[in-house]
């Protein structure tokens, strides 16, 4: 790690441009070695100023909404995989406009849409959202398996795919190794596996830690030529967390020091409920640089946002050394599912953004204050 954080303002997120090459090195690795597409998951990764980077490796993006659609059309000019639970009457035009695929929730969405398709201009393939019913997800909140979940259609709901279907598309992984989708494949070839041999691609949607030092990438490189061979299909995988994964951070400052009944808390000028709100929703709690295991760190601390949330904090971080107000805590592993979920709850300015670049400086991207705030009101 080269950044120097004294040149970074606070709270700032910090992508280091060469940790991201690595990750999309590893991508395009995949991608060549299985013969597959890879796309940009835009919900988790929307950092557009390096969409240009990022389009030199992957294949395109993946959007969920006409806001994506255009963010994915304007920056990286790539193919657009298009996938909404629902889409919006008005929005749609638009994003027809743009995509290559779009992918239907519901065979009610494909019908009230199909005619709109056929009228385009420009061809568009369609697909339909499957729900295999399986998951290794532990939490509910991110698990799309759960009984009665609106997300894609079950087997014993569609017997038969209208003509104009050319692609299947699942999702039902979250930060999962490739065993996981192994396991997760058989349960969608018992249900669909007929259906398979009758469409052209395979979306495999998000959720491949792809990216994490022990994901096992020839495994997957091999289950994805394997589905190719026995299906004659494109397959495509969309990962969002795995472009962004450690590739940068969340810098802030200790604003004040207060202690409760022998519990001392550090209170930062930024806030998990507002800029980290996966850490409170997931939960889990982020690794902080300088921070040390307990039986090797004499001083404990929480950590506490400056919203009046009275759970924005994460307890029990543990230093060599005690904290003091204007000390940096810098919050690792920040880049994915981090800015595309921000809020300005109690008016809490955004976090900056910056890069690190691979010629070492640091270069502001973007700023923001109260005309920010005052914008998303009214």
């Amino acid at each position: 790690m080269n950044i120097n954080f004294s040149e970074v303002p606070s709270p700032c997120y910090v992508l280091d441009e060469s940790l991201l090459i690595k990750n999309l090195e590893l991508l395009d690795y995949v991608q060549k070695k299985a013969d597959c597409k890879i796309i940009c998951a835009l919900k988790g990764f929307s950092f557009f100023n390096v969409f240009p980077l990022v389009g030199k490796y992957l294949s395109g993006a993946s959007a969920s909404s006409l806001n994506e659609v255009k963010l994915s059309f304007e920056e990286m000019g790539k193919e657009i995989h298009t996938y909404c639970p629902a889409y919006i009457d008005n929005d749609f035009e638009k994003i027809l406009e743009y995509s290559d695929h779009i992918t239907f929730n519901s065979l009610n969405q494909f019908e009230k849409h199909k005619d709109s398709i056929k009228k385009s201009k420009k061809a568009v393939s369609i697909g339909l959202r499957i729900n295999p019913e399986y998951s290794e997800i532990e939490t509910d909140l991110y698990n799309p398996a759960v009984k009665g979940s609106r997300l894609g259609i079950i087997a014993n709901m569609i017997k038969e795919l209208p003509k104009e279907v050319k692609g299947l598309h699942f999702h039902v992984l979250c930060e999962n190794d490739s065993f996981v989708l192994e396991r997760t494949l058989k349960h969608v070839e018992e249900k669909f596996g007929d259906l398979l041999h009758k469409v052209k691609w395979l979306n495999m949607g998000g959720g491949h830690h792809i990216t994490r030092k022990d994901y096992d990438v020839e495994h997957l490189i091999s289950l994805i030529r394997k589905i190719k061979e026995k299906y004659d299909v494109e397959v495509i995988l969309e990962p969002g967390e795995a472009v962004g994964w450690q590739t940068g951070y969340l810098v802030t400052t200790i604003i004040d020091i207060v202690e409760n009944n022998g519990i001392k808390v550090a209170l930062i000028d930024s806030s998990f409920a507002n800029h980290m709100p996966d850490c409170l929703e997931m939960p889990y709690k982020p690794s902080v640089i300088g921070s040390v295991e307990k039986t090797k760190g004499k001083h404990m601390y929480s950590i506490g946002g400056i919203t009046c949330l009275a759970g924005d904090y994460i307890e029990k971080y543990y230093f060599e050394k005690e904290l003091n107000i204007g000390d940096k805590i810098i919050f690792d592993d920040m880049i994915h599912y981090t800015m595309v979920k921000t809020t300005t709850f109690n008016g809490i300015n955004l976090p900056a953004i910056g890069v690190w670049t691979i010629d070492n400086k640091f270069k502001l991207l973007k700023k923001f204050g109260f005309e920010d705030y005052k914008n998303r009101l009214s």
